[in-house]
């Protein structure tokens, strides 16, 4: 299992995340359990999770329930803490947590307080804005993105009161580092530029969608990784699992995701299938598990800090696990390149 810098906070985190949005709907509280003690056993030491999960679907009252659920984990091994680093996120304006509140240096403590109770444990390591107040051009909003409605002062303005609030929390010691989700590389550097002018929390991370079929982060962003030590932390690196091969011919399998969200967060389109067949078929004549394959294709990436990858099931997770060993070839490597010219962000 490979480690990477967590940006400049002087930790490190495994290539693998176990991504957790699952657990309290599709994975149960004994398999969520379970998958923990076997990722903590292969080397990750990185869990991400968020007050509003799980999703698929979102529903009001389930809200918090994968955070009680890790927590339910923390309260039975309180001596394990400190073999893993924590994530989580507070919800930005508009989600059905906390009456869709949006993120303020009033909401702020009230939220943490809340995560703390839910997970059971007295910090978080990296605490992440899930999106900006703003907006996002995250969540296939890129196709008619707006940003002429925002004020660059505003947005400063915003940046400075939440940042003076976090820090007052790294003070309490409630968190420890910080990190960004559904960011542009713009207000990323607002933060940034405020961080380090007041010398308050700088961001460590970026959390944003990544993968064979969703690259934006490919210019922008990565010049900014790569130039402020500011890793991406890629969510849904399998394509919310088209990359796995099993939505091909467009059907629903029982039990998966898209059974419970028709159109996969709008991933659904005329052009999807084609994009998927042509990375299956490099795996097919390469002899590589398309799972194994996708996963370590983001190891290659410059900028890439860690891959969270979701599983409903254990025998997903050890799939999953299985991509560390695998190491793409430059043949591998010039055909995928080759196959996201052909097939341009079908989503």
């Amino acid at each position: 299992m490979q480690m990477n810098p967590l940006g400049r906070t002087g930790l490190t985190v495994s290539e693998l995340c176990l991504g957790t949005m699952t657990f309290g709907n599709q994975t149960p509280e004994a398999e969520g359990h379970a998958q923990i003690d076997r990722a903590l056993a292969a080397g990750i030491n990185f869990i991400d999770t968020a007050e509003m999960y799980p999703v698929a679907p979102i529903r009001a009252e389930t809200v918090g329930l994968t955070e009680q659920i890790i927590g339910n984990w923390n309260a039975a091994n309180a001596a394990r803490r400190g073999d893993f680093i924590l994530a989580t996120k507070h919800s930005g304006e508009g989600s059905l947590a906390r009456g869709g509140e949006p993120i303020t240096s009033e909401s702020i403590p009230r939220t943490i307080e809340g995560s703390l109770k839910r997970l059971q444990t007295d910090y978080i390591d990296l605490y992440q804005f899930h999106w900006p107040n703003r907006g996002s051009y995250m969540f296939r909003k890129n196709w008619g993105y707006d940003p002429s409605g925002q004020t660059a002062a505003d947005t400063r303005a915003h940046i400075e009161d939440v940042l003076g609030a976090l820090q007052r929390e790294v003070e309490r010691g409630t968190i420890r580092h910080f990190g960004l989700s559904n960011e542009s590389a713009w207000g990323t550097s607002q933060f940034l530029r405020v961080s380090e002018d007041r010398g308050w929390p700088r961001v460590a991370t970026i959390q944003n969608e990544y993968s064979l079929l969703c690259r934006l982060y490919d210019t922008d962003l990565a010049e900014l990784s790569v130039n402020e030590d500011v890793g991406l932390i890629a969510f849904s690196p399998l394509a919310a699992g088209f990359l796995t091969g099993k939505y091909q011919g467009d059907v629903t399998p029982e039990g998966s995701r898209r059974e419970r969200t028709a159109d996969m967060g709008g991933r659904v389109t005329p052009r999807v299938f084609d994009a998927v067949e042509a990375y299956l078929d490099i795996a097919r004549r390469h002899g590589i598990d398309p799972v194994h394959m996708a996963l370590a294709w983001c190891r290659t990436r410059p900028f890439m800090t860690s891959a969270i990858f979701g599983a409903t099931t254990m025998p997903q997770l050890e799939q999953a696990l299985g991509s560390v060993e695998v190491v793409l070839g430059e043949e591998v490597l010039k055909e995928i390149a080759a196959a996201h010219k052909a097939h341009p962000m079908p989503y």
